[in-house]
């Protein structure tokens, strides 16, 4: 396999960090850029990535526009802190009201296109520990200052909290090695070039994050690499070293849900390509066991693998952009 991608447009974060020159590129082309942070109960980090970002990138640097909180319905003080902060809080529910409701990641990311006003949009989960703003310029950089990349994804080392205090230097990233990688080599041998498919922090530009469908769940990042690979190439792509990323660690049996998401949405993306022809409908539910009292007990955790189309299909959207 070539790695001339790689080598091309893989980019380590101190590559951007003349901010002047990223907020004269901005200027120059007469764009706006947003920032959205899905959340779900995050009043341990969201003040701090507020605060960081926002005084960084807005008020010493006015590289970002606007910073938008897309919510999933948190029951902790979420909301009150973003508020307090004077950002934009959202409840994904609220936002284009006459469709159906779902609960995801994926539906949060989506929204975000209908209330940001950018036309590059940067995603960045919420619950980053060690943030520093290089998690958005770095992702912004590689969009202005070349002509060909429009979506742009975050890599990093991953360190796995054990204890208070207590750090093991590496280890994250369990999906991607044993899920994502090991699918991407049978199918799309060049998509392994890309490090950390699954990170959440990516940045794209609004022309092609509004044409492609979004997962409603933990799928969605998945799906926009096969899918922007697929419509715009691989050259569309690029991604950035940050070095160092902490945040928290989720269980096995959590990560067993999040990979049956992503192989669900994987073999509906491949099959739609005319990949894979797969003769029996899959199933919707992920089965896990827990012990009681000496007597295992079925976890069932179901998934219909639902997708939001291309926001621009969607009336509303194409009124507020004035799209004909």
């Amino acid at each position: 396999m070539n790695n001339k991608w790689l080598e091309k447009n893989t980019f380590h974060y101190s590559e951007f960090m003349d901010l002047n020159l990223l907020v004269e590129k901005k200027r120059d082309r007469k764009i706006k850029i947003s920032l959205c942070l899905p959340t779900l109960n995050e009043e341990k980090t969201i003040a701090k990535e507020i605060i960081i970002i926002k005084s960084e990138l807005m008020t010493r640097y006015p590289l970002l526009d606007e910073i938008v909180v897309i919510d999933s319905g948190s029951t902790d003080n979420t909301k009150k802190i973003v508020r307090a902060y004077d950002i934009e809080f959202y409840d994904a529910d609220d936002i284009l009201p006459n469709l159906e409701k779902f609960k995801g990641k994926g539906e949060n990311l989506w929204k975000a296109l209908y209330i940001t006003k950018g036309d590059i949009i940067v995603y960045l989960d919420a619950d980053i520990k060690n943030i520093h703003h290089r998690f958005v310029y770095a992702l912004v950089g590689p969009l202005l200052l070349y002509d060909n990349v429009k979506y742009c994804k975050a890599f990093y080392d991953r360190p796995i909290a054990i204890g208070k205090g207590r750090m093991r230097p590496t280890g994250g990233g369990r999906v991607t090695e044993l899920v994502i990688r090991p699918l991407f080599s049978l199918f799309f041998p060049e998509l392994t070039q890309i490090i950390q498919p699954l990170s959440g922090e990516y940045a794209g530009c609004r022309e092609l994050l509004e044409s492609i469908p979004f997962p409603i769940g933990y799928g969605v990042e998945t799906s926009m690499i096969l899918d922007i690979y697929g419509e715009w190439g691989l050259d569309a792509i690029a991604q950035v070293d940050l070095e160092k990323r902490v945040h928290r660690n989720q269980d096995t049996k959590a990560l067993g849900k999040m990979s049956f998401a992503i192989l669900k949405t994987f073999l509906n993306r491949i099959e739609k390509l005319g990949i894979l022809d797969i003769k029996k409908d899959t199933f919707n539910e992920m089965i896990q066991y827990y012990l009681v009292k000496d007597e295992y007990h079925p976890d069932t955790y179901k998934i219909d693998g639902l997708e939001r189309p291309p926001i621009i299909e969607i009336p509303e959207y194409r009124k507020k952009f004035n799209i004909k």
